[in-house]
């Protein structure tokens, strides 16, 4: 029953947004504009609509966090697409829905790593998910020459030996990632130049590096901080009760 549970929780979280990923990506892609040039404004619009579908349904501290995601999003991309030229979309710009975009995959995948059964089976989903990374950019490492994903994702693994509290997350947060890279690669959204940032020849990347959600890491250490700046008290106090327990 519990296993039921557990699937029918990650179907309806992390696989929901998958799909979503894939649905509202198809109308930006090099297929989709074939038959419509408007499509990346409808992929603007259905992100939109998503977005504030979610921020009404939730709860005020999930609306705050979705809101510093939102900005660190937009400051984000600007600096690493337009700014330093990390990585480029179709059109040359940062199409409106990719910041509400990073809100929403950062939102539900909090909202995953909240459920109980997910937390009642969490050690486990944690050792099935370092495997899954682990075998993934291995793959990219030997068959992509995938050396600067490969090193954010043993980066990212090594920074988390110690932090049994954000494991589960960051790993749900890699495998979503991966989905919404290969997702966009494939479609043509956007594009990854075959060396680190464009700029260091000898660190080989594939197009999507495996282990590029290590910078939402900055994500979500961003939002965390924005939040605790503006509840230190709150903040201070669930931190002693942590202690104690």
């Amino acid at each position: 029953m519990q296993n039921s549970n557990l699937f029918k929780t990650c179907f309806n979280t992390l696989g929901l947004l998958i799909l979503f990923i894939a649905f509202g990506l198809f109308f930006d892609s090099s297929f989709f504009i074939t038959y419509d040039s408007d499509g990346q404004l409808y992929a603007n619009v259905l992100m939109l609509i998503v977005f504030a579908f979610l921020f009404y349904k939730a709860t005020k501290r999930s609306k705050e966090l979705m809101l510093y995601a939102l900005a660190i999003g937009v400051g984000g991309e600007y600096l690493f697409s337009l700014g330093s030229e990390m990585y480029s979309y179709r059109l040359g710009n940062v199409p409106m829905y990719v910041p509400p975009g990073h809100a929403i995959i950062y939102i539900v995948t909090v909202y995953f790593c909240r459920e109980k059964c997910v937390k009642l089976f969490s050690s486990q989903i944690e050792k099935v998910l370092g495997i899954l990374i682990l075998l993934y950019s291995l793959c990219f490492l030997i068959f992509a020459s995938d050396i600067f994903g490969f090193s954010l994702t043993i980066l990212t693994l090594w920074l988390l030996r110690n932090r049994p509290r954000e494991r589960l997350f960051y790993y749900s947060m890699y495998i979503v990632v991966v989905f919404l890279e290969l997702i966009g690669t494939n479609y043509n959204c956007w594009v990854w130049p075959n060396t680190a940032f464009g700029i260091f020849d000898f660190i080989k990347s594939a197009n999507p590096p495996s282990g590029i959600s290590f910078f939402y890491f900055g994500l979500d250490l961003g939002c965390l901080w924005l939040y605790k700046q503006r509840h230190k008290i709150a903040w201070g106090r669930m931190k002693r009760l942590r202690g104690m327990t």
